[in-house]
């Protein structure tokens, strides 16, 4: 599955655009503040950037830098009206960039993102309907190279979505639901088991399976994690093989 990262402010426009392109894509939604989108850039390496022009004013001109001249092979779609693309104008003269002028359905901005990455709308919408698309997985450890590592591991049979703190899952869960989430069972100030018991506390998220990822090889370590009866565990770093064998027996009960 084709991997979107949507920078914009969430507002209800991100959210209806995220929504109705997370039905073909997989998309990761990211804020527009410079800080989390090079790290995001980073971590994701994303087949297509879609920015929400919304805020104008808030945010860096360095993004468009940067994308042009570290990530010239990702085609970038803005969303704005013709007074908020004016700031970029000079990048629209690349084949890189192009803008979509807002208001706009979200049909045609999925056309656009087809015709930018060379898709065939109508497979594409073939596979969806179809039940072909892939399971979501939603990883969260506060160690980059972790994330990064079984991100790798996933990504080619489920679709994948990071976050580096129990709060940010919290929020990236609020967003999309996933149908699995592997948890670090050790993170500062909100851990694996205070996330955990936010989600088993929200009655439209308690039924969500959690599988721990844990770097602690203790006895009383392991056997508090079992006693959180999460979906399952395993040590860190897992095993490639048996962490998507479990997975895909989780997801097909």
């Amino acid at each position: 599955m084709k991997k979107i990262l949507l920078i914009g402010k969430l507002n209800d426009i991100v959210k209806n655009v995220n929504q109705y392109l997370s039905n073909y894509f997989h998309v990761q939604l990211c804020s527009e503040n410079s800080s989390i989108w090079e790290g995001m850039l980073k971590m994701v390496r994303p087949d297509l950037v879609l920015i929400s022009l919304v805020g104008v004013y808030d945010i860096d001109s360095s993004l468009f830098y940067l994308l042009s001249n570290d990530y010239s092979d990702i085609p970038v779609i803005t969303l704005g009206t013709k007074e908020e693309c004016t700031h970029f104008t000079k990048f629209y003269e690349e084949t890189q960039f192009e803008n979509l002028i807002r208001p706009i359905e979200n049909q045609d901005i999925y056309q656009a993102i087809c015709r930018k990455l060379k898709i065939d709308e109508t497979e594409r919408e073939r596979e969806v309907s179809n039940g072909l698309a892939k399971k979501h997985v939603l990883v969260v450890d506060d160690n980059g190279a972790m994330l990064r590592m079984v991100k790798s591991m996933l990504e080619e049979r489920f679709e994948v979505s990071v976050a580096i703190s129990g709060t940010q899952a919290m929020t990236s869960i609020g967003k999309k639901r996933p149908d699995l989430i592997l948890l670090d069972y050790e993170m500062p100030i909100c851990d694996g088991r205070m996330t955990l018991e936010m989600i088993r506390a929200d009655a439209e998220l308690c039924d969500i399976p959690v599988i721990f990822l844990t770097g602690v090889n203790k006895k009383e370590n392991i056997e508090a994690v079992l006693a959180l009866q999460p979906a399952g565990y395993y040590l860190k770093p897992p095993v490639k093989d048996m962490l998507i064998t479990k997975i895909e027996e989780i997801l097909g009960k």
